[in-house]
Parts: structure tokens; C-alpha cells; sequence
């Protein structure tokens, strides 16, 4: 059995819902809402700011930059966690992946390399190479590209010529929005990957209905889609009507 991640602490969870819907939160205030001393909510700050997921002021947390990964982990992070660890099933031992920067494929960057079966991760995300980073036998190789200093990721036409010499059975992506067209982003520097084979997607279903700018790939270029228990039928039914295989994230027992 592979030891993947650990879920985040409850109270890790409810304190980062309370800092993405208030923004900014004092200790004390945190205190008395998670009904726990000032004491272990500062190493819980501490805990969660290393991790990129919110920025420390004295006295107070608060959100990271909108257009930090660390911002978009924060938000439902337990059901990107199982949507992660849902696609890390589909990775076999020693293989070679590439993984796009996002929110859920940081986390299933994270579970590939806890499970310590040897994968190698080729990304274009400087925050994925990071937040891995202290994971023994992690193996990234990080592709070149201009540097988006918010997002901590490489785009542009270089990381595209630095994608095509690698050849790799599955590459993961995340994604803005989609429309019947495909699948979409709103930052058209996203990562060029015209050779690119097996695009697998991972998503929260709430994705599935919103729109983006730039066409990332058509479905004709997909062959999975990973997304949570939320997905309405009518949206399954029509994307594997697309020739796509869909595979959901159960939810926590309770």
C-alpha cells in the first residue's frame, strides 16, 4: 500500500477557509473561531506560510496574491487533495510525467513523489519544484522559459521548444474554463506542448461551466478528465460522448 499524503489537519482547512473569506485574520480572532490558543494557531500559520498557502503579518495571516498557486491551493483544498490523489492512481513506478502549474497538479506532483515509486516530474512550475522539494528521492527537472514572478512559472515559446525534447506518456494539465470548443485558460503564456501526448486533466467540476480566453487544447487532444463527485451526469455524459473517459474523486466518508 503506498503511503501517498496525509490529509490536512481539520482545523488547517476550516483556518484557511476563514483567511480566503475575510482576506486578513488576527491571531486572536483565529483563536477564539477555532477555539484553540494563540499559541497553536501561530504554529499552524507558520506551518501553512512555509507552505506557500498564506503570508504571515505580525500579529495577523492573510492571503497570498490572487495569481499566486498558493492562493488557489487554499481554496477547497481537501477536494483538490482527493482529485489529486484519484489521478496519482493512473502513474506507474518509475515512470516520467509532466505536470502543468496549477493547484491540483501541485498536489499530485506532491502524492506522486510521497509515494516513492521513482517518477520523474517534468514541470514548468517553479512552485511545484519548490513545495516537492524536501521529499527524499523527488526527481523535477524544471523547464526553462520568461518567469512569471506572481505565479512562479515559466512560459512562453521556450518552455514549449524545452517541452518537445521530452517524450512522455501522460501530461497533466489544469485548467480555467471550458466551452464546447475544449479545454481553456485565461493566460494565453500558458505552456506550448504541441508534442504532447495522453493530456489528462484535472479540475473541480465548478470549472466545467466557467470561461477562459485562450483554447489550450481541443477534446479530440484529451484522454481523461480527473474532477470531483460534484460533476453533474449531463456533464459526464456529454464529455464522454466526446470519446473522453471522466473519473471522479469520491468523497470523504463521514
Amino acid at each position: 500500500m503506498s503511503k501517498g499524503t496525509n490529509p490536512m489537519h481539520p482545523r488547517h482547512t476550516k483556518l484557511l477557509d476563514l483567511i480566503c473569506q475575510n482576506g486578513r485574520m488576527a491571531v486572536t480572532e483565529l483563536s477564539a473561531a477555532l477555539g484553540v490558543s494563540e499559541v497553536t494557531i501561530r504554529k499552524d500559520l507558520n506551518m501553512l506560510a512555509h507552505q506557500g498557502l498564506l503570508k504571515r503579518e505580525h500579529g495577523y495571516a492573510c492571503m497570498v496574491s490572487s495569481d499566486d498557486i498558493g492562493h488557489h491551493l487554499s481554496f477547497h483544498y481537501e477536494n483538490k487533495r482527493r482529485i489529486a490523489e484519484r489521478a496519482a492512481r493512473c502513474v506507474q513506478p518509475g515512470e516520467t510525467v509532466m505536470i502543468e502549474s496549477g493547484s491540483c497538479c501541485t498536489l499530485l506532483a506532491e502524492e506522486l513523489c510521497a509515494r516513492g515509486r521513482h517518477t520523474t516530474i517534468i514541470t514548468n512550475s517553479a512552485f511545484i519544484a519548490n513545495f516537492v522539494r524536501k521529499i527524499s528521492g523527488t526527481r523535477i527537472i524544471l523547464l526553462g522559459g520568461s518567469y512569471q514572478n506572481e505565479s512562479q512559472v515559466m512560459v512562453g515559446p521556450l518552455v514549449g521548444l524545452c517541452a518537445r525534447n521530452f517524450k512522455v506518456d501522460k501530461f497533466f494539465i489544469g485548467i480555467d474554463g471550458m466551452d464546447e470548443s475544449g479545454v481553456k485558460s485565461s493566460d494565453h503564456l500558458r505552456i506550448e506542448a504541441a508534442q504532447a501526448r495522453g493530456i489528462i486533466v484535472l479540475t473541480e467540476s465548478i470549472k466545467f461551466h466557467r470561461d477562459a480566453s485562450e483554447l489550450l487544447f481541443p477534446y479530440e487532444n484529451i484522454r481523461s478528465i480527473y474532477t470531483d463527485a460534484d460533476v453533474s451526469p449531463d456533464d459526464v455524459a456529454e464529455l464522454e460522448a466526446r470519446g473522453l473517459a471522466v473519473i471522479t474523486a469520491g468523497k470523504p466518508r463521514t
